[in-house]
């Protein structure tokens, strides 16, 4: 047929530009061609081999996965709303020139839509950027609040360590001219009340300044120039050790083997109050403005986490870098540790589960008069975590339950379908989560069955005595207990059974 001779003969051209590496869009242009002469042949198209499978780095979520989600944002916003803040949302695209230039080197990881409607769009990278913009387009300069909400990010993905394409992030930032620290402290005491209610083991949560660092590049001898992208190195010493870093740092970024040597003095270091009060009185870094104002803004931070009590969890170290350009003061970020081996007295990182810091530039970036507003915020890492609960409930095999029904309505006998859907439109009018098998006959045993398989905790039993007594017979399943209700009070038995009162 000519028709398929065509689609071969567009194939080969779509084939030979792939491997010429031809323009993307072009081999764009005639990918859009040979997919719609495809479409085109109508029944033909059906031979071909179609692949069901979500998109690299995607996933669905089945109702197990879901009640494991659900369970874990109940925790985080019940601490957000317990800590007074607001809820908000943003769109999932913003205008291209919104989000360029804000990530520094992560700036390629944004996903570019194609211009629709004379917009040039991406879809959020975070939820950081898209809050600084909501804050100047509306001219808000004092706010307290929380966002969750997908991300998209074009990396190469690593699902079974919590790394997606598309994710949520949950965020919380205080915005408004605040005296010092003290929104700095809280957003660090949030990250201590969600990890430690989520029960997922062991962390610590480091903390820096990116004043501090400025500071110590520059008094180590980095180029102004450099500072940016040698921050980006330094952040990867979680991950990799010294050695290859120092090696990134004179081979690729072109920083003389002197000025990394003096870095890699100082950013091995981490404690406490002790290294603060140290690195205070170091004689390079106390003559350079900008680290002074950085230690004594995080000798005061740790001074209210004290109060807090929760600096057996906090770190000072002089490591973390957090590579986005936006961060003007302090950072942190929160690490799950792992003991590999009980004679092994340091604990290692299994991946960062929240980070975050101060902001005070970006909102100014929007405003045309370039008003400032300081904000500072946390990100919550809930792929991560998902991942970890997700595992850990495979492990131990606990069943979970994908539903919330307090009562299945069953019947005792045949012909009871007209009384089964009279007693349950009643009880979903009272607001009881209840259900009912779709069948007009179904045997007892198996609507049992069905409670003890989805752990529904109660059973309410129709038969033809019930109806005469005016009773309704209630079944709690776990002990096989029966009790006969008055009809009048069976909604207010199922609450307080299922202590929903």
């Amino acid at each position: 047929m000519a028709e398929e001779a065509a689609v071969r003969a567009q194939a080969d051209t779509v084939r030979r530009l792939k491997q010429d590496k031809a323009d993307p869009d072009e081999i764009a242009k005639e990918v859009a061609k040979l997919l719609d002469m495809k479409a085109q042949l109508g029944a033909d198209e059906g031979k071909q081999k179609f692949v069901l499978k979500t998109p690299k780095g995607t996933r669905d979520f089945g109702p197990k996965e879901m009640a494991i989600r659900e369970r874990a944002f109940k925790a985080i916003i019940s601490c957000f709303k317990r800590h007074g803040a607001e809820v908000i949302d943003t769109p999932v695209f913003e205008l291209k020139e919104t989000l360029t230039g804000k990530y520094g080197e992560d700036s390629k990881l944004i996903y570019d839509l194609k211009d629709q409607g004379g917009e040039l769009l991406s879809l959020r990278y975070d939820l950081t950027v898209p809050f600084a913009r909501y804050l100047a387009m509306n001219k808000i300069t004092n706010i307290k609040r929380y966002h969750i909400a997908k991300v998209y990010r074009r990396d190469n993905p690593a699902m079974t360590r919590g790394r997606y394409r598309e994710f949520y992030q949950c965020d919380f930032d205080i915005a408004g001219q605040f005296d010092p620290m003290i929104p700095d402290a809280e957003c660090l005491k949030i990250v201590h009340e969600i990890l430690s209610d989520l029960q997922l083991g062991d962390f610590v949560i480091k903390v820096n300044d990116r004043r501090i660092l400025d500071g110590m590049f520059a008094v180590c001898g980095v180029p102004d120039s450099k500072f940016r992208t040698i921050c980006s190195s330094v952040d990867k010493l979680d991950k990799v050790p010294w050695e290859e870093v120092r090696s990134e740092m004179v081979g690729e970024k072109g920083l003389s083997p002197e000025a990394a040597d003096r870095i890699g003095e100082y950013v091995q270091l981490h404690g406490g109050l002790e290294l603060i009060e140290r690195l205070l009185q170091d004689p390079k870094l106390s003559q350079n403005k900008l680290a002074k104002e950085g230690l004594g803004d995080v000798k005061l931070l740790f001074e209210y986490l004290t109060l807090f009590g929760i600096t057996g969890k906090i770190s000072f170290d002089l490591s973390l870098a957090r590579g986005l350009d936006y961060y003007t003061g302090v950072i942190f970020e929160a690490v799950l540790l792992q003991q590999e081996k009980e004679h092994v007295e340091e604990p290692v990182s299994v991946g960062s589960v929240a980070g975050g810091g101060r902001y005070d530039g970006l909102v100014g970036m929007f405003d045309p008069k370039g008003r400032k507003v300081p904000c500072v915020g946390v990100s919550i890492g809930i792929e991560r975590i998902f991942s970890i609960l997700e595992q850990r409930l495979e492990a131990s095999e606990e069943k979970i339950r994908t539903t919330e029904t307090q009562v299945l309505v069953a019947s005792a006998q045949k012909k009871l379908l007209e009384e089964r859907l009279k007693l349950i439109s009643e009880l979903w009018d009272a607001g009881i989560k209840a259900e009912m098998l779709y069948k007009k006959n179904p045997k007892l045993l198996n609507q049992l069955q069905y409670c003890e398989d989805t752990g529904i905790p109660l059973v309410a039993i129709v038969g033809e005595q019930e109806l005469k007594d005016g009773v309704v017979k209630l079944r709690i399943v776990a002990t096989r207990e029966e009790v006969n209700v008055r009809r009048e009070s069976l909604v207010e038995e199922i609450r307080i059974r299922t202590n929903q009162c």
